[in-house]
């Protein structure tokens, strides 16, 4: 495996992570935002770095890669991104931390359960093993996404304004990038092997990009204009 591709990913994470840092508001509420999301990139920073090295990187019997740091990474960094939604769908109101807690906990047990599965299947040789625990890995998905697009959209859209209208900008880009990752998994050397495992590291390593960097702008631009309108029509 070309190494430059874990190179270029440790050298944008990290950047990312400081400039997401550096251009993220400072003060409440928005100041929780730009910590969440700047630690995102920062740890998928730390996995590929490891990646770099090769370290916790597992070789099967038939030659397949599993990538241990990249589902590390991605059971601590989603969990983070789903948060940040959920606040965002109860519209940073403090009152309802009993209900908030409720969905953070259900969201982010479903996802971490997602991201395991997945790392079984990647590991499992035989077949029917491996396409169980990725029909496992999926099922989860669709929980998360239920949550996603079900109570919290309802949620957040019951109070109205700016912000019920940013969550479903934020969760509408996250949920197209989320949805190449099963697809990438499906066709790469884990799955069917239709590409190859360069090609497939190319790809996630494209897709975490925009899933950690270019969200992060994107989804804190719209939390910031939505507060500033909610803050100018009296919601808050």
């Amino acid at each position: 495996m070309d190494q430059s591709a874990f190179l270029i990913g440790f050298a944008i994470m990290s950047l990312g992570s400081l400039a997401i840092y550096a251009k993220g508001g400072k003060v409440p509420p928005i100041r929780h935002h730009t910590l969440l999301h700047a630690s995102v990139p920062f740890i998928a920073a730390t996995a590929y770095l490891a990646m770099m090295f090769g370290t916790g990187t597992l070789i099967a019997p038939n030659g397949g890669l599993t990538y241990v740091a990249r589902y590390l990474d991605w059971s601590v960094t989603t969990p983070i991104l789903l948060a940040g939604l959920v606040l965002l769908a109860f519209h940073e109101r403090g009152d309802k931390a009993g209900e908030v807690g409720g969905f953070l906990t259900a969201i982010i047990v479903l996802d971490v359960l997602m991201v395991i599965a997945g790392l079984v299947s990647s590991l499992a040789i035989a077949p029917v093993i491996k396409w169980v625990w990725y029909g496992w890995s999926c099922a989860a998905f669709a929980g998360v996404l239920y949550l996603l697009w079900g109570p919290l959209k309802a949620i957040a859209n019951a109070r109205g304004g700016a912000l019920g209208a940013a969550y479903a900008k934020n969760v509408g880009f996250l949920t197209v990038v989320w949805f190449l990752y099963p697809i990438v998994f499906l066709i790469g050397p884990e799955g069917m092997k239709i590409i190859s495992d360069p090609a497939s590291v190319w790809a996630i390593l494209i897709m975490d990009v925009v899933a950690k960097v270019v969200y992060a702008f994107y989804a804190a631009g719209n939390v910031d204009r939505a507060l500033g309108e909610d803050a100018r029509a009296g919601r808050r």
